[in-house]
């Protein structure tokens, strides 16, 4: 048999075809595998391919033969991640909301690379969210790398930070001044990223969301703070509320502060409609699963945000409000 031209990377073709082509459910035959591997111009036969399944098992892939009536088929048994592992990275990446819907498509594929092409196709079908709410932020990604690399080397960041408007624009806070601050930490709650720093202004320990976080830049000031994170507790400042209540999903009219336009859109996702009320305040209308913890995070906002319809809802926070103020007399 004449050789291939690429007959020197036999062995990394067997292994990318082991990887894509097969796994428990979908073994190859030796004719299968030559055939694969003549796609790639390597020539191969049956006593040549023995020696390298050997070689491959030597190196630590897991090649399995198994009998299926008179053939014998192979496949590559144990791999690096095993696909309920996988399952859980795409379920992970899928339902965070810190990371872009496109950085999330390409962390997928990244994911489904790790196993076979089989089980690519299981992956891509793991996790559906109609309408989840991400975040539209995709400098997030770098974002998180930067900050990480400036807790390791100890210096302080400079950058702008901004809010919602009721046009749902970005408006820089601050007046559009740059912020500096010492970071000390990141956390991830409520399904946000925050990054913990130390105002050295305000001699503080605050937090900010990343993803409302531009243009970071790595100073040369070394870190300050360090004796205010000695006595700082991290997850006792990282316990929230509003978790995942089931209840009747009802349409609510919310009437709320300009300033909480931000609140509402990191809630439900820019999508919605905010309509101006007066020059003080926005209304908008929203699909919630009404329970006694969406009534909890409307009574958290301070009077920001109010309830004006249905009727019926406007009735259970007033039943909330009072039992609260009986409990407290």
């Amino acid at each position: 048999m004449a050789k291939g031209y690429n007959q020197k990377s036999k062995l990394l073709y067997l292994v990318d075809i082991f990887e894509r082509e097969t796994d428990e459910e979908h073994p190859l035959t030796l004719q299968q595998i030559i055939s694969h591997l003549q796609a790639y111009d390597v020539s191969a036969d049956r006593k040549t391919l023995y020696s390298d399944f050997e070689e491959l098992r030597n190196c630590g892939f897991d090649i399995i033969n198994v009998q299926d009536g008179r053939s014998h088929k192979y496949y590559l048994g144990q791999r690096e991640f095993e696909l309920p592992e996988l399952k859980l990275l795409v379920d992970c990446v899928q339902s965070a909301k810190f990371i872009t819907d496109r950085k999330s498509n390409t962390l997928i594929k990244k994911i489904e690379s790790l196993g076979s092409r089989y089980q690519a196709k299981c992956l891509n079908r793991q996790v559906a969210i109609t309408g989840r709410v991400k975040t539209m932020n995709e400098s997030i990604y770098y974002n998180v790398d930067c900050l990480h690399d400036a807790i390791n080397k100890g210096k302080k960041i400079t950058f702008y930070y901004y809010q919602w408007n009721t046009k749902k624009e970005p408006q820089l806070r601050h007046d559009g001044k740059l912020y500096e601050t010492s970071p000390w930490g990141l956390m991830w709650d409520d399904e946000n990223y925050y990054m913990v720093a130390y105002d050295s202004e305000d001699d503080v320990i605050k937090h900010y969301r990343v993803d409302k976080m531009l243009k970071i830049t790595l100073t040369d000031k070394e870190r300050e703070g360090k004796q205010k994170f000695k006595e700082f507790d991290l997850p006792r400042y990282t316990k929230s509320i509003f978790g995942m209540f089931s209840g009747e999903e009802t349409d609510v009219t919310l009437v709320g502060d300009n300033d909480m336009v931000g609140v509402i859109i990191d809630r439900f996702g820019k999508d919605i409609g905010i309509t101006p009320v007066d020059k003080d305040h926005f209304k908008t209308r929203v699909k919630v699963r009404v329970s006694d913890q969406f009534l909890a995070w409307i009574i958290s906002l301070d009077g920001g945000v109010v309830i004006k319809s249905p009727q019926n809802v406007v009735d259970m926070m007033k039943t909330m409000l009072k039992m609260s103020l009986k409990q407290y007399s």
